[in-house]
C-alpha cells in the first residue's frame, strides 16, 4: 500500500447536486481521509489521503459525479502525505 494525497478542483454543474456528499461517500468507500467544499466560484474543492490506488479510483468515482452534475474538468494534484486527515468532512 503506497500513501498518498491528492488535492482536486472540480468544474461543472457540481453545487446544488449534492456533489459534496458524493465526494465524502466515494472516500468512505475506498477508506480514505480529508475534506471537500464548495469554492465561490462554482467549484468543488476536495483533499484524498490514504491509499494511492483508493485514491485513483475515488477520482474516477468523482469525474462521473452523482445523479443531476455534468463534470467538465478535474485539476489534479498529488502532494505529499500529511497523515494529518482523520475522517472525511464536508467543509462549509
Amino acid at each position: 500500500m503506497e500513501s498518498a494525497r491528492a488535492h482536486i478542483l472540480v468544474e461543472g454543474r457540481v453545487q446544488g447536486v449534492f456533489y459534496r456528499s458524493f465526494a465524502r461517500g466515494v472516500a468512505m468507500q475506498f477508506g480514505l481521509h480529508g475534506w471537500v467544499k464548495n469554492l465561490y466560484d462554482g467549484r468543488v474543492e476536495a483533499v484524498f489521503e490514504g491509499d494511492r490506488g483508493g485514491i485513483e479510483q475515488a477520482i474516477l468515482a468523482c469525474r462521473k459525479g452523482p445523479s443531476g452534475s455534468h463534470v467538465t474538468d478535474i485539476d489534479l494534484t498529488w502532494e505529499e502525505y500529511s497523515g494529518r486527515e482523520t475522517g472525511f468532512d464536508i467543509r462549509y
